[in-house]
């Protein structure tokens, strides 16, 4: 299967959280300090005071959220992060305008404790939200953090796209993925899924290919725990913690694999892998498809790349996929042709794909994904056809 959270960032447009061009302003400011915040836990407000000898700290190794304010429409160009002793490895940040709906900004798995000065985002957000995952038991500590950019008046405006327009319906998007990542239609038979595939993410498991070292697995157990506390997998939890990051099977083994195909016949541990893919993948590439205009089977271009190859602003990764076809062309919402812009993103997915042996293999992309482009069924109305590694599928209805 597909890794995810791999380092890097990713400037997203998602519900009137926008990218644009580079900002004009050549000295942006910080515009979080003393603003609201809110978190998991801890005093919030010791990580906006302008004070890295305050700082916002949490006890365990949970993972915790800060959230803070901006105050109004703000383009962001920079985040720096101050850490104390206790860091997070794995982080991620990200943007919302109305503080429910959140964007991928900027993720990694290699956090080492020192200062992260994050420059050359392009977004525009009301709140940006920091979500990481201790690497102890000692909790974290963060002295500041401090969201660089400038006031806007107003979030952009999108250009409207029309209402006949079909969305990504979940089941035809998963069966896709599934004959790619499974060679089968069945994707709910993949809950119990787990095995390491040699791309140095650890195991990979799960609907969408969750990985031990890259973060979301980690998150699965921890939601799977906090339903169903005393299930199986939450044994694990100190090793997961542990792995995250790195290739290894510490703690984990045979008998992880045995009790996660356990744990696959719960119905709370399925609603965790469910509810996982729709916060990180699912709803965030359908949300981006729709603000660049696309419909349907842009929309499941996006995911697809985005469950493969992970948020990120490097040429491997989601955001720098995108980028890449933005630079070749318009996307709908910039008035370009939906065509032109789809035939753009999947020429820089191909590229992508072919710079890792794991996905060297590019027949989801050809004969699966341009089938549909190909046939002008932008929308991916049923029936459809496609091959996969030169299997055959249908989906009728």
């Amino acid at each position: 299967m597909a890794a995810r959270w791999t380092v890097a960032g990713i400037a997203a447009v998602v519900a009137g959280v926008a990218v644009g061009a580079p900002s004009a302003y050549a000295a942006d400011t910080v515009v979080s300090k003393g603003r609201a915040v809110a978190a998991s836990a801890g005093s919030a407000a010791r990580a906006v005071d302008g004070k890295t000898s305050t700082r916002w700290t949490t006890s365990g190794r949970g993972t915790q959220w800060l959230r803070v304010d901006l105050g109004a429409m703000s383009a962001v160009s920079r985040v720096r992060l101050s850490w104390g002793s206790a860091f997070a490895r794995v982080y991620r940040l990200e943007t919302s305008a109305d503080g429910n709906t959140w964007a991928p900004l900027y993720a990694t798995s290699t956090g080492d404790g020192r200062t992260d000065d994050i420059a050359g985002l392009q977004g525009s957000a009301r709140f940006v939200r920091l979500t990481a995952t201790p690497r102890g038991a000692k909790g974290l500590a963060l002295g500041e953090l401090e969201v660089f950019g400038h006031r806007t008046e107003s979030a952009p405006v999108p250009v409207p796209v029309p209402a006949t327009r079909a969305d990504l319906g979940t089941d035809i998007a998963m069966q896709i993925v599934s004959s790619a990542e499974n060679s089968s239609l069945d994707w709910r038979a993949q809950y119990q899924y787990i095995e390491d595939i040699g791309d140095g993410r650890g195991y990979t498991g799960g609907i969408v290919g969750f990985c031990s070292g890259t973060g979301d697995m980690l998150e699965v157990v921890e939601a799977y725990t906090a339903a169903a506390p005393g299930n199986v997998l939450a044994k694990y939890l100190p090793a997961l913690r542990s792995v995250n990051g790195t290739a290894s099977h510490a703690g984990l083994g045979a008998a992880f694999v045995a009790d996660w195909k356990s744990a696959a016949t719960d119905p709370a541990f399925r609603k965790a892998q469910d509810d996982e893919r729709d916060r990180v993948y699912f709803n965030p590439a359908i949300a981006q498809a729709k603000a660049d205009g696309l419909r349907a089977l842009g929309q499941f271009a996006y995911f697809d790349a985005l469950v493969m190859h992970g948020p990120g602003n490097d040429a491997s990764s989601f955001g720098g996929i995108r980028k890449a076809a933005l630079a070749k062309a318009k996307s709908p919402a910039q008035g370009g042709d939906e065509t032109a812009y789809l035939n753009a993103f999947l020429d820089a997915r191909v590229a992508a794909m072919r710079t890792e042996e794991a996905h060297s293999d590019t027949s989801r992309v050809d004969t699966a994904q341009r089938v549909f482009l190909a046939a002008g069924n932008l929308d991916l109305r049923v029936p459809l056809s496609w091959k996969v590694y030169g299997d055959p599928y249908t989906i009728t209805a």
